[in-house]
């Protein structure tokens, strides 16, 4: 017990420890829950445990599963502002 603290900032201290001893146990089990034999908690949303799948990279939108490209064509005008719109934000790095 320390002197110069009073019981109910103790008593306090200990229930804020508890709060957040309680909630790194259950974030721990709510991400792990559905692998190493855990139960899921909803039956219907259970998967098979297997290994973590990592994307190294975000695939291509475009192709035969995605959209097609589009492409605007605009006046020599509008590509002058365009130019000169790329050429003062590329000057102010």
């Amino acid at each position: 017990m320390l002197p110069s603290v009073s019981i109910l900032q103790q008593i306090g201290l200990g229930v804020l420890l508890v709060i957040v001893v309680l909630w790194a146990v259950g974030l721990i089990r709510l991400t792990r829950r559905g692998h190493y034999g855990t139960s899921a908690p909803f039956p219907f949303r259970r998967r098979a445990p297997r290994a973590r799948i990592r994307l190294d990279a975000v695939p291509r939108q475009t192709g035969p599963g995605g959209p097609a490209s589009e492409n605007v064509d605009l006046t020599p005008a509008e590509r002058q502002a365009f130019d000169d719109l790329v050429r003062q934000l590329s000057s102010r790095s």
